[in-house]
C-alpha cells in the first residue's frame, strides 16, 4: 500500500481516493496497530521513509474515518447516508477498538511529530473520531490530558492553516464531547489557550508599531480567527488593539490586513450576538454602534483604495476579503431585520455611492482572468477568496434586500454568462429566488441588459468601430438568450405581460436619440420577441415602423441597419407564429415527402402543474437536470442561496474525481504490478 502511495506523495486528495478503492479488499487496512507501530518504528525490519510515514499518517487518518462511517473523498451527494442496526454496530465496535488501539500511543505520536505540518493536522483529527468516553472507563484520563496538552502546544508552534484548524477543532469536539472532569479539562485547556494567545498577540502588535517584522502578528491574528471561529473571545481591549493597527501602523502588508478585518468583524459580530434581544442594555448597543462604526469607516477607506489602486494590488487576496466582510457586515445589520424591535438602531442601509463602490470592486474582482486566479490556488483559506464567494456575498445583498435591488440586481444578472460555469449557476439561482419574490422582474431584466449593452457601447468607443461580431455584442446577445430563455413553454403566456413589457420598453430605448441604440433591438429585444405571440409581434410592428415614418433610414444605412433587421425578423416571426397557431387550431397543413417522426420527448414543466409546448421539448438529460432546478425551487428562499453554492462545489468535484479516477486506476495498476 504505501508502495503504491509513492506516486502521490505531495497530493492528498489522489492518496484519498486510492485508499478509498481499495480499502474494502485490503484486510490490512483496518491494522491500526500495525500502522501505530509502523510509525512509532517499534517494527525495525520495515524501513519507514519520511514520505512512508507521512502517507501512512493519512492512512491511519482515512482508515479511520471509513470505519465509522465517514467520507474520504468528495462527494456530490451531500445526504446523511442511513444505516443499518447492524452497520451501526459494526461502526461502533470499530470506534472502540481504534480508541483502544490509540489510547495508550496517541501521545507518542503527537510527540513525536508535533514539529511536522505535513503530518500533525491528519494526526490530529483522528481525536475527532475517538470514543471519548473510553478514556474514562478504561482508567486512561492521564493519557488523554496528555493529548490536549500536546495538541495546545503545536497550536503554539504552528502558523499554518490547516495544522491551526485541527487543533482548535479537536480541542473544541473535546471540550463539549468527553465526560465529567475531562470535559473540565479540555474547557480549561481551551480558556488556557486564548489567554496565552491574548497575550501574544498584545507583544506582536507592540513589535509591529515599533518597527518589528510582521510575521509573529499575521500568526497570531492567522490563530486568533481560527479560535474565534469557534468562541467569543471576549476581552475588553482586544477590538481596540485591532482598530489600533490599522490607525497606527502604515504600509501593513495585504495579508496581514486583511487577517486584522476579519477579526475585526468576528469581534463586532460576537458583540451582536451577546445581546440579549428582549432587553438590551444601552451600554452594550453603544459599545457594538462604536465597533460598527469603526470597522465601516476601515472597510470603505480600504475599498476606496482598492478601486482606483494600480493593477498589481489587485493581485492580492485584499480585495476579496473586503468586498466579501463589507457584504457580510451589511446582511448582519440590514435594517428589514431589525425594524419595528428593540434592536431597531442597529438597522444600517449603506447609501448608494458606497454600494457603487462595492460593485464596482466586485466587478474587478469577476474580471480577473483565470491564469491569475489560478495562483492562488494553493495560498491558504482560498475557500473564502474566490470570484465564486464574493458573487454569493453580493447576490445575498440583493435577496435579502439589504441594499437597493433596482441598482445591483441588474448589475450582477447582466453578468449572467461573461465568467464561466459556476458563477452562471449562481446567477441562475439568483433569478430564480427574485421570480418569487420580485414583481420587478421585467424592469430588472431589461435594465441588466441595458448594463451590459452599455459596456458594449464604452467597448466601441475605444476601439473607434462598429461591430456585431465582437465579444461585448455577443455578450449582450447570449445574456438576452439566456433570460428570454427563463420564459419557455407555458412561461410565455403566464409572463405574456412581462415579456411584452421588455420588448415595448426595449425598443422606446433602443430609439433614443436614434439610431445611436438602434443596435440594442439586434443585442437584447430580438431573443424576446421569438416568446410573443402574433397578434402581439403585429402590434409590435406598427409601433416601430410608426416611430420611423418621417425619418430617412437611407441618410445612414449602417446606423439603420439594425432597425431594418429588426423588421425583417418581425415580419419573419409574425409568419411563423401565425403558421403555428393555425396548426394549432387544427387547419390541415399538406406535407410532402416522408411523414415526419414522432418524437415521444415531454418538456419539463417550469412551473408546477402546467405543461410545456412542443416547441420547448427537451432531452431526457436537460430533463432531469431541470428537474433538480424545480426541487431547488420548491425549497424556502433561505436555503436557494445555499443551493448555488452547492451546486457549485458538485460542478467542481465531478470534475476532481474525473481527473483523479484516471490517475489512480493507472496507479493502482502500477502497485499491484509492483
Amino acid at each position: 500500500m504505501l508502495q503504491i502511495l509513492r506516486e502521490f506523495p505531495d497530493d492528498p486528495i489522489l492518496s484519498a481516493y486510492v485508499i478509498d478503492d481499495v480499502w474494502d479488499d485490503m484486510k490490512a487496512m483496518k491494522d491500526w496497530k500495525c500502522m501505530i507501530s509502523m510509525l512509532l518504528d517499534e517494527t525495525p525490519t520495515i524501513e519507514v521513509t519520511d514520505v512512508d510515514a507521512t502517507n501512512l499518517v493519512r492512512l491511519l487518518n482515512a482508515s479511520t474515518k471509513k470505519a465509522v462511517g465517514e467520507k474520504i473523498v468528495p462527494s456530490t451527494d451531500n445526504r446523511k447516508p442511513h444505516y443499518t442496526k447492524a452497520q451501526k454496530e459494526a461502526i461502533d465496535n470499530n470506534r472502540r477498538e481504534i480508541t483502544a488501539a490509540l489510547m495508550k500511543s496517541y501521545p507518542q505520536l503527537l510527540q513525536k511529530y508535533i514539529a511536522d505540518k505535513a503530518k500533525l493536522p491528519s494526526l490530529v483529527e483522528i481525536l475527532l473520531l475517538l470514543n471519548l468516553e473510553l478514556y474514562s472507563l478504561k482508567r486512561r484520563e492521564q493519557s488523554f490530558k496528555s493529548v490536549l496538552d500536546l495538541i495546545a502546544e503545536a497550536f503554539f508552534k504552528h502558523g499554518e492553516e490547516d495544522a491551526l484548524k485541527s487543533c482548535i477543532k479537536a480541542i473544541s469536539f473535546c471540550s463539549t464531547e468527553s465526560q465529567a472532569d475531562l470535559r473540565d479539562y479540555a474547557q480549561n485547556k481551551l480558556k488556557d489557550i486564548e489567554n496565552e494567545l491574548l497575550d501574544k498577540l498584545k507583544a506582536a502588535i507592540k513589535a509591529v508599531k515599533v518597527g518589528d517584522d510582521e510575521y509573529s502578528l499575521l500568526v497570531n491574528l492567522k490563530r486568533l480567527y481560527e479560535l474565534q471561529l469557534k468562541k467569543n473571545v471576549v476581552n475588553e481591549d482586544l477590538y481596540d488593539d485591532l482598530a489600533g493597527i490599522l490607525r497606527d501602523v502604515k504600509g501593513l502588508d495585504d495579508e496581514v490586513l486583511g487577517f486584522v478585518l476579519l477579526n475585526m468583524y468576528l469581534q463586532v459580530a460576537w458583540s451582536l450576538c451577546s445581546i440579549d434581544s428582549e432587553n438590551p442594555s444601552e451600554v452594550s448597543l453603544t459599545v457594538l454602534l462604536s465597533k460598527r462604526t469603526n470597522l465601516f469607516e476601515q472597510l470603505e477607506h480600504i475599498m476606496c483604495s482598492l478601486v482606483v489602486v494600480h493593477e498589481e494590488r489587485r493581485r492580492t487576496v485584499l480585495p476579496f476579503r473586503v468586498s466579501i466582510i463589507l457584504a457580510e457586515m451589511w446582511n448582519l445589520f440590514r435594517k428589514s431585520k431589525y425594524a419595528s424591535t428593540t434592536l431597531e438602531s442597529l438597522g444600517y442601509y449603506p447609501d448608494s455611492s458606497t454600494v457603487e463602490k462595492f460593485w464596482k470592486l466586485c466587478q474587478q474582482i469577476l474580471n480577473i482572468s483565470d491564469e491569475t486566479e489560478e495562483e492562488y490556488a494553493n495560498e491558504e483559506y482560498i475557500e473564502e477568496t474566490n470570484k465564486d464567494a464574493v458573487l454569493l456575498a453580493a447576490s445575498k445583498l440583493v435577496i435579502n434586500n439589504t441594499v437597493s435591488r433596482d441598482y445591483l440586481g441588474p448589475e450582477i444578472i447582466s453578468h449572467f454568462v461573461m465568467h464561466g460555469t459556476s458563477t452562471t449557476e449562481i446567477i441562475k439561482h439568483l433569478i430564480t429566488v427574485l421570480k418569487k419574490t420580485s414583481n420587478d422582474i421585467p424592469q430588472m431584466f431589461l435594465e441588466a441588459m441595458k448594463r451590459a449593452y452599455q459596456r458594449h457601447m464604452e467597448e466601441q468607443l475605444k476601439s473607434n468601430y462598429v461591430t456585431v461580431t465582437g465579444k461585448s455584442f455577443t455578450d449582450c446577445v447570449e445574456l438576452a438568450k439566456r433570460l428570454s430563455g427563463t420564459f419557455s413553454g407555458v412561461a410565455r403566456s403566464k409572463f405574456r405581460l412581462d415579456i411584452l413589457k421588455i420588448v415595448k420598453d426595449g425598443i422606446s430605448y433602443a430609439f433614443v436619440d436614434a439610431p445611436k441604440q438602434l443596435s440594442f433591438l439586434e443585442a437584447a429585444v430580438i431573443p424576446f420577441v421569438s416568446k410573443l405571440a402574433a397578434s402581439d409581434i403585429l402590434d409590435i410592428l406598427k409601433d416601430v415602423k410608426r416611430r420611423a415614418e418621417n425619418v430617412n433610414s437611407y441618410e445612414n444605412p449602417s446606423g439603420w441597419r439594425p432597425y431594418h433587421t429588426f423588421i425583417e425578423h418581425l415580419h419573419e416571426r409574425y409568419a411563423k407564429n401565425e403558421a403555428m397557431q393555425d396548426e394549432g387550431d387544427g387547419t390541415a397543413v399538406r406535407r410532402r415527402g416522408r411523414p415526419r417522426k414522432v418524437r415521444n420527448m415531454e418538456g419539463k414543466k417550469l412551473f408546477h402543474g402546467e405543461g410545456s409546448s412542443g416547441e420547448d421539448s427537451i432531452s431526457i438529460t436537460e430533463q432531469n437536470s431541470q428537474d433538480d432546478d424545480d426541487e431547488e425551487e420548491q425549497q424556502p428562499l433561505i436555503h436557494s442561496i445555499k443551493t448555488s453554492a452547492s451546486k457549485l462545489k458538485a460542478l467542481k468535484i465531478t470534475q476532481q474525481q474525473q481527473e483523479a479516477r484516471g490517475q489512480t486506476g493507472t496507479s493502482s495498476a502500477t502497485g499491484r504490478n509492483s
